[in-house]
């Protein structure tokens, strides 16, 4: 069932706008969509563009918590789910012993005793011994969550075949608990850098965006309205010169929040025009290898 907190894609740029968001309209629809279809969305892009971002708005924009987790190779089950808190349960039952002798007491036989404490099990695996990592916080919540699974192509394959059984039905089985279904529905964003290929079948359950670096127009609107004090020809000064950087061969082109950096360096430096000693002195707020810093001086003849 759909948990949806947005009634129209309008909203969606509204509520968006109101967080200080530039939200284009392929990314409000696909929103939208996803809230009315309780489908995942999984967001493909250069790293920087804004992926990770998106979640985090999503979650203010709605006053749900964010939950994530974030992929890197050899992830496994247990560390995305749970795991038991074996210390707290050994220090619980060291402080019961007078309890458990009470319970074995006149049991005749192993088998009996052990039949008694099987009546008592749910006292020794129990939810209090249960340490929730970011999935089962999401299927656990007592409120609609917001779940970003960021970076999901750095995982294996073996966990992204487990993953997709989790988004399938929102539920997990414990085997001391039995089986764990979300009360509510999270909205799901996975975001990937394309460093692999994704299953098929990962990408059939979940709506797709694709999100690449911000046109000139929506980068201008972006640092005017994140950097306070800069000037309106310097903003449009600086993203022509970032965009121009984008298209060399770099090691690392500059993200959105680095052209936000340098654009305060620049306001810091009262930096009018951008002249080859501007450069020299704020680069290092832009891009962060020194090959790629020579490259753009060399190449744009700066």
């Amino acid at each position: 069932m759909s948990e949806s907190q947005f009634t129209s894609i309008e909203e969606v740029i509204r509520r968006f706008e109101e967080q200080e968001y530039i939200c284009p309209r392929d990314v409000a629809v696909t929103v939208y969509l996803a809230g009315q279809m309780g489908k995942p969305v999984l967001t493909e892009g250069p790293a920087g563009v804004g992926k990770t971002e998106l979640a985090k708005v999503w979650a203010q924009a709605t006053g749900r918590e964010l939950i994530r987790l974030q992929c890197y190779e050899g992830l496994d089950e247990s560390k995305a789910l749970y795991e038991w808190e074996y210390t707290k349960q050994l220090l619980y039952t060291q402080m019961l012993k007078e309890k458990i002798g009470e319970i074995l007491a006149g049991a005749a036989t192993l088998g009996e005793a052990v039949a008694r404490l099987r009546t008592h099990e749910s006292s020794f695996f129990s939810r209090d011994f249960l340490v929730p990592r970011p999935l089962l916080r999401a299927i656990l919540a007592d409120q609609p969550a917001v779940l970003l699974i960021d970076e999901v192509d750095r995982a294996d394959q073996e966990f992204e075949a487990f993953l997709l059984e989790v988004l399938s039905d929102f539920q997990v089985s414990v085997p001391e608990l039995g089986t764990l279904t979300a009360r509510h529905r999270p909205a799901v964003i996975l975001t990937s850098n394309a460093t692999r290929q994704l299953s098929e079948a990962l990408r059939r359950r979940c709506l797709y965006l694709y999100m690449d670096y911000p046109s000139h127009e929506q980068e201008v609107k972006i640092v005017t309205r994140k950097v306070p004090g800069l000037d309106a020809r310097l903003a449009e000064q600086a993203v022509q010169f970032v965009q121009k950087v984008r298209a060399l061969p770099l090691r690392k082109a500059p993200s959105i929040g680095e052209t936000r950096d340098w654009a305060r360096a620049l306001v810091l430096l009262n930096a009018r025009p951008l002249s080859r000693q501007v450069l020299l002195d704020s680069l290092n707020a832009l891009l962060k290898d020194r090959e790629d810093v020579e490259k753009v001086l060399r190449e744009l003849g700066r």
